[in-house]
């Protein structure tokens, strides 16, 4: 790392999560959104913060990719709001890296591994910046993090799944993202790219970021998650995986 990495304070990577840089909390109230009229969430509340990682659990059109998408900015809530370290989260943030599901994503756009990460400066430069020798080091460090010296020149569509994952977070650590909003990343991976990714995700949350997920594979959650959201719209219950994560929490969020 550079030691002009250093004056940038949103960079999480070396750090322990006991580091009072790290202390940046999630917060949000009374959250509610409705798509077309039609309610998707209604009164959510929960606070985190980094060095964690929570799974969204609920079944399917509980609003997990919704609640991912305000939380990303990209929905305008009804009511309620979202702080990121105390102030109103905003679409502009860097902070914040939403990774979409991979079927939404058009693997054959003819672009790189290294040209995709690249694209996770641009929130940093702005209109008129340009790409500098401390851009280059982000870059590679997030290509070396996630394991893709050799991949760096492979088009996107030659990719597995697992090294699809990859890359988007790689792009996402070059965001200088403190916080990955995922939806359902271990969907269509292989037992071994499943494990790779929970072993990722143990160490991102270790370097102090902070990870929300949608997922929907129940038995594996007490082996990746720390907290636990469960949606059935409403908010069925939220706290540490041992304790939220009940049969009867699950029960009831998965009631018909």
């Amino acid at each position: 790392m550079s030691a002009h990495t250093h004056t940038h304070d949103h960079v999480c990577w070396g750090h322990s999560t006991h580091s009072k840089a790290h202390n940046h909390r999630l917060e949000v109230s009374g959250l509610t959104l409705s798509y077309r009229e039609v309610l998707a969430l209604h009164d959510i509340n929960f606070a985190t913060e980094c060095g964690r990682s929570i799974a969204l659990i609920g079944p399917n059109g509980a609003g997990k990719s919704t609640l991912l998408k305000a939380l990303a900015g990209l929905l305008k809530a009804d009511r309620g709001t979202i702080l990121w370290r105390g102030k109103p989260l905003t679409r502009s943030s860097h902070e914040i890296a939403y990774l979409p599901q991979r079927g939404e994503v058009d693997w054959n756009f003819p672009i790189t591994v290294r040209g995709l990460v690249e694209m996770g400066r641009y929130p940093n430069l702005g209109w008129w910046k340009r790409y500098s020798t401390h851009d280059e080091e982000i870059v590679e460090r997030a290509i070396v993090s996630m394991q893709l010296q050799d991949l760096q020149h492979r088009q996107i569509s030659a990719l597995s799944g697992g090294q699809q994952q990859r890359t988007f977070i790689a792009r996402a650590l070059a965001q200088e993202a403190h916080v990955l909003l995922l939806d359902e990343p271990y969907t269509g991976l292989d037992k071994p790219a499943q494990e790779s990714l929970a072993k990722l995700f143990r160490e991102l949350t270790g370097e102090g970021r902070l990870l929300i997920a949608s997922h929907h594979e129940l038995q594996s959650v007490p082996n990746i998650f720390d907290e636990v959201l469960l949606l059935k719209k409403d908010q069925v219950a939220f706290g540490a995986v041992k304790e939220a994560f009940t049969s009867e929490n699950i029960q009831r969020a998965y009631e018909t």
